[in-house]
This record gives structure tokens, C-alpha cells and sequence, in this order.
């Protein structure tokens, strides 16, 4: 259920969006005082606030530039207030929206729920990482296709990378020289065998600190290459 913030000093303005609010899902909170909404707003856990303007000891304006110096959350901005300087200033401090009163109840539900909506979707981009294999001191980051040895890049051609990729997100799986051919470049790729044997080569060379004595990349002498992890 997601909490909101409602700072208006009108009471009856407020228990109004408060009763919508609460109709569709919604936990409210209400202050009157923009002093103590600006605490209330810093201290506890919210996910949209809806400011007045007018407010006793301090305005809307200063309680949205306090907020979104500290937290990204929605917030939007109601006001019977109509000038378009005022809307601009508000829009500037970083309000998500400015609402003109009067305006009708279902409509400020609907607004809440398209910029809760819209901050889920950036939130989710935000947080999405990369999918990287981490093994001792090498990532490969294959969203990026990049290669990190001991935090330093190494460059690696297209099929450098998908082999050194399969053989990590396969390991202690030894695959034969003819089932990494078919899996990387196809059955009816031209080409012969040996290929795979020279990308093993270059894999080592770059991941390596002895190329000579692997600590990846294993030969399993008669049955083909295995990834120790």
C-alpha cells in the first residue's frame, strides 16, 4: 500500500483528498502546518506528497526545494494560485505537478496514480543491473560485453567474448573442442576445429597470469576445456 503526504492547511480541502485517496488504496497522512509537513516529510517514508502553497510558518516552495534536496519522490503541488510564474517556480523546485484549485477529487487520484506509476518505471530502470559473472578476480559484464581482469579492461573480440562467456556461465563443465565449434559458430559455420583451439589461446593470454599454467580455463586432455571456478 503506498503512503501519502497531504500538507494543507485547509482541513476540510484536505480530509476531502485524504477520503479519495483512501477509497482507492491509498494510507494518508495529513499535517497542517507546513513546519512540521516539511518534518514529517523528511522523517518518515512516503511515496508521493501532495503541497499546498499557502501554508502557515513556511510556504510550499521552500518545503518542495527542502524535500527534493533530500529525497526523489513525487510531489505535487496544489494551489488556487493561477499565475504562470508561480507554476513555473514550483515546476523549477522540482514539483512532479501543479494542480490549480478547485479541481475535482477523482482527477487528483488520478494524477497520484499515473506519478506513482511513472516513478515505479524509472525506479525499476534505475535499479536494473547489469548481468555480470564475478569469478575471484575476473567479471565479465555481458549486458555491456566488457571483461575486467584484477578491475583492469581487457579488449575481446565477438567470439572471444561469447566463448569466455558460455565457458564461465557453464563452469566445472568440460566441453569438447567440436561442441564449442557448433555452439559458437554452427554447425554449418566455415571454418575448421582448430579455431577453437587459438580462441582457448588469446582467452588465456588476456585472463591469465600465467597463460602456461591456467587457473580458468582448464585442458582436459582428451575431452576438451573446462572453466574451474
Amino acid at each position: 500500500m503506498s503512503r501519502i503526504l497531504i500538507i494543507e492547511d485547509e482541513q476540510s480541502i484536505a480530509e476531502l483528498e485524504r477520503d479519495y485517496l483512501e477509497i482507492s488504496g491509498f494510507e494518508v497522512d495529513i499535517e497542517n502546518r507546513g513546519d512540521k509537513g516539511l518534518q514529517l516529510a523528511l522523517s518518515a517514508e512516503y511515496d508521493l506528497i501532495i503541497l499546498d502553497l499557502m501554508l502557515p510558518k513556511i510556504d510550499g516552495f521552500e518545503i518542495c526545494r527542502r524535500i527534493r534536496s533530500e529525497k526523489d519522490i513525487p510531489i505535487l503541488m496544489v494551489s488556487a494560485k493561477k499565475e504562470d510564474i508561480d507554476k513555473i517556480r514550483g515546476l523549477g523546485l522540482g514539483a512532479d505537478d501543479y494542480i490549480i484549485k478547485p479541481f475535482s477529487p477523482s482527477e487528483l487520484v488520478a494524477r497520484v496514480k499515473a506519478h506513482l506509476a511513472r516513478y515505479e518505471r524509472l525506479m525499476g530502470r534505475r535499479e536494473a543491473k547489469n548481468d555480470e559473472v564475478r569469478i575471484r578476480g575476473l567479471m565479465i559484464d555481458k549486458t555491456a560485453r566488457r571483461v575486467f581482469v584484477n578491475e583492469r579492461e581487457v579488449v575481446f573480440t565477438t567470439k572471444e567474448f561469447d566463448l569466455l562467456a558460455h565457458l564461465a556461465m557453464n563452469p566445472n563443465r568440460v566441453y569438447s573442442k567440436e561442441q564449442l565449434f557448433d555452439l559458437l559458430w554452427g554447425m554449418d559455420a566455415m571454418g575448421e576445429i582448430a579455431t577453437v583451439t587459438v580462441h582457448i589461446r588469446k582467452l588465456r593470454e588476456k585472463i591469465e597470469q600465467d597463460p602456461s599454467n591456467p587457473q580458468y580455463i582448464e585442458t582436459i586432455w582428451g575431452a576438451g576445456y573446462r572453466f574451474r571456478i
